[in-house]
């Protein structure tokens, strides 16, 4: 844990006590911090309870003498409304901020005066890809040889990481909602993806959600920003961050486009990773056998995270090798398993239009599984991935509502079973039965990870069935 820097003596109510907001609550007291708790829900408030925090409801007289509000980060602070006890705070002039913020300024301690290697924090964000990104910097750290943790909005919180070590990499996937509040953003090596259509009820449109990425690299100011390029806000974010047309500082990485310039690119094309700097190619590694980064989405991930690498002065030989043996993450493109030639691809964290559009770019013959709690995005960017698609089979309690939607033949199955169960009954040898539902799940689980599991499940379930016959 990293206890919280700055808050001895203070009186700091910790709002929302999930993973977050626990690990907030136990770093801020290691910090020196009177800690006190509150949840909306009864079973966030037995959970501070356990762990030894008085709960007080900020609605309630709760915020007299609170120096610092800390809250999680899906608890709307500005848009579409702010939780109430937000609302009073920023009344009162009380400082908020989120365990991110805090983590930043509490990392760097007195004692790397006597390390030999100044420790890295490298931060990752986008719309899509920042998962398997981190996963595979992290993973790629770990081929090289150096000292790599990982947290954030994935694995465990970022104060819940262990204290810096002589030369440890830390590795953060941070979402929008967590860049948006963060008082401290201070990453050495900040990543942005892509940008497309997504919690945009929670930014008040498509330009605040732009703005809470941008704030990683405008508040920040890391040594070296790796930005996509392949939209024109990442173009955008390249161009304010660079101080020269071929500032080293920044690595340009696309997939859906050639690059002009001299500065420092990696591509991919044609399922080929190019490295450019100074209008010479230095390296290039083929990615088409590549398993666990399938796609030309995932091409795109591996362009992101081999640039880190390089940033770190890391040789591509030693990088290749790191993607060769990248196993992928649960639930997004993973492969479940095959049934008399059949695939199975768990694609859960595919949950707006856009990762979807990715995925079914990904592979041909696909039976459909799709459907759950819409976002807003626009299904005309699936239209021309239709032509991949054999027919859908769609879940979620509006699963007619869904499939009005689709321009493809499609079944209302409502259920994961009933999806799993009729794809198979139609499927053929060399049919991928594709889960990237487009939308998210909280109609039917708690999570995506949940409804991946489920998936998992069901397929399992149809393997136990077809063994026994």
């Amino acid at each position: 844990m990293i206890p919280v820097r700055g808050v001895k003596g203070l009186s700091v109510l910790i709002l929302g006590m999930a993973r977050s907001g626990l690990v907030a609550a136990q770093a801020s007291f290691a910090g020196g911090a009177k800690v006190l708790c509150w949840d909306d829900d009864e079973e966030g408030r037995e959970r501070a309870l356990e762990n030894g925090f008085k709960c007080v409801d900020p609605m309630r007289g709760g915020l007299e003498g609170i120096d610092l509000l800390i809250t999680s980060p899906g608890i709307p602070h500005l848009y579409p409304e702010p939780h109430a006890a937000i609302a009073e705070a920023i009344r009162l002039g009380i400082p908020i901020d989120n365990d991110i913020g805090l983590f930043f300024r509490s990392f760097a301690t007195n004692s790397w005066q006597d390390f030999d290697k100044t420790p890295k924090i490298i931060a990752v964000t986008g719309s899509n890809g920042k998962s398997t990104t981190s996963a595979l910097i992290h993973h790629l750290l770990k081929v090289a040889g150096k000292e790599s943790q990982i947290g954030g909005n994935i694995g465990r919180g970022a104060l819940d990481l262990e204290p810096a070590e002589d030369g440890g990499v830390v590795v953060l996937e941070l979402s929008s909602y967590q860049t948006e509040l963060a008082r401290s953003l201070t990453p050495d090596i900040a990543v942005f993806t892509n940008l497309s259509q997504d919690h945009l009820d929670r930014h008040a449109g498509y330009g605040g959600y732009f703005a809470a990425k941008r704030r990683l690299f405008a508040e920040g100011s890391p040594d070296y920003a790796i930005i996509g390029v392949d939209e024109v806000e990442g173009q955008y974010l390249a161009s304010q961050f660079a101080d020269t047309v071929n500032d080293e500082r920044v690595i340009r990485v696309a997939s859906r486009q050639k690059l002009k310039g001299n500065g420092w690119q990696v591509t991919a094309k044609k399922g080929f990773l190019s490295e450019s700097r100074k209008g010479r190619q230095v390296a290039s590694i083929d990615l088409r056998n590549v398993k666990g980064l399938a796609g030309e989405h995932n091409h795109q991930n591996a362009c992101s995270a081999y640039a880190v690498l390089r940033s770190l002065n890391v040789a591509p030989r030693i990088i290749e090798e790191g993607l060769n043996s990248f196993l992928g993450l649960a639930h997004r493109g993973q492969l479940v398993r095959e049934i008399d030639g059949v695939r199975f691809v768990n694609d859960s964290k595919a949950t707006n239009v856009d990762a979807t559009a990715k995925a079914l770019g990904t592979f041909k013959n696909i039976r459909w599984i799709c459907g759950g709690l819409q976002k807003e995005g626009d299904f005309l960017a699936l239209k021309s991935k239709m032509q991949t698609v054999t027919k859908a089979y769609v879940i979620g309690q509006d699963a007619k509502k869904f499939a009005l939607q689709l321009e493809v033949e499609s079944e209302i199955c409502t259920t994961m079973a009933a999806a799993v169960n009729a794809a198979f009954s139609e499927s053929v040898n060399g049919d991928v039965i594709l889960l990237a539902p487009a939308a998210a799940s909280f109609d039917q689980y708690d999570s995506f990870e949940a409804r991946g599991d489920d998936f998992i499940a069901q397929v399992s379930a149809l393997t136990a069935t077809l063994a026994l016959k």
